[in-house]
């Protein structure tokens, strides 16, 4: 029903202070919200979100994917989209790819423009993100986040009912000591953290298919161990993940070592309730 400025891409009216609102707001239809984070951007938490609504979609589950990397939003690309977001009245009618129902501040700006936003400019976008968006019934929105700790991560954990958080860290001991950091942030958010993922945690060879560790290995199941939380399994890199990535045809809707990696990453989320 009506297609108002369904050409025109949606108003986010950026720059006005959001409305406070009291509290997490439920988004309706959504069952349950996951924050993807890392402690420190290059661990390919962007490359994992994509790939993994792409392996839930792909168990059947109805996924949802809002990308708020704000300083680098990627998942248009990865997800081959290149259609914009429309609007109907105040409501944002989000993006389809394989499978996936997707939403990105990439979307709403002119390709290859910077954000230099203000936080509280921020904010309202995160929250129109959340609140207009038309997600629909959805059993599970990802949410990509920037890599870190600060604003973004603060103001999603206080706006909606996160179920839980997912860290990704590659093996090395530097990825894991910023891994650590994210996973003091959402504890002082009073967010669960779900468990681990360890990236990139071997590189297979395509000429001979040796498998090499290239940035050690274990480092995130022993980290895990050592906090208490589940560890959630590994994702190895292979050049197919690059190609999936930079081509919008994600390496996990085909069939392979790092597919198979994905698509047990996804049942270990369903069957533990988390997707």
């Amino acid at each position: 029903g009506g297609g108002g400025g369904a050409g025109a891409p949606p108003s986010l009216t950026i720059g006005r202070h959001p409305t406070p609102q009291a509290g997490p707001q439920a988004i309706p239809g959504v069952q349950r919200i996951l924050a993807i984070g890392s402690g420190k951007g290059g661990v390919g938490k962007s490359t994992l979100t994509t790939n993994l609504a792409v392996a839930l979609a792909r168990a059947g589950r109805r996924v949802g994917v809002l990308d708020a990397d704000i300083y680098g939003p990627s998942q248009p690309r990865m997800l081959g989209v290149t259609g914009r977001p429309r609007s109907e009245g105040d409501r944002i009618i989000p993006v389809q790819a394989h499978g996936v129902t997707m939403m990105s501040l990439g979307l709403m700006m002119k390709d290859g423009e910077a954000v230099v936003w203000r936080g509280p400019m921020l904010m309202g976008a995160l929250q129109q993100m959340l609140n207009q968006v038309e997600w629909g019934a959805l059993d599970v929105l990802l949410v990509d986040l920037p890599p870190g700790t600060g604003d973004v991560q603060l103001s999603l954990c206080q706006k909606a009912p996160v179920t839980g958080a997912i860290i990704v860290s590659t093996p090395q001991d530097v990825a894991l000591i910023d891994a650590r950091r994210a996973i003091d942030m959402f504890d002082k958010l009073k967010t669960q953290v779900l468990g681990l993922v360890e990236n990139m945690s071997s590189y297979v060879c395509p000429n001979c298919g040796h498998e090499a560790h290239l940035f050690g290995h274990g480092g995130v199941a022993a980290e895990a161990q050592a906090r208490g939380l589940p560890y959630l399994g590994e994702i190895p890199l292979d050049l197919s993940v690059r190609e999936g990535g930079d081509s919008g045809r994600p390496v996990a809707l085909g069939a392979g070592p790092v597919a198979d990696a994905y698509a047990r990453l996804a049942d270990r989320l369903v069957q533990g309730g988390m997707a």
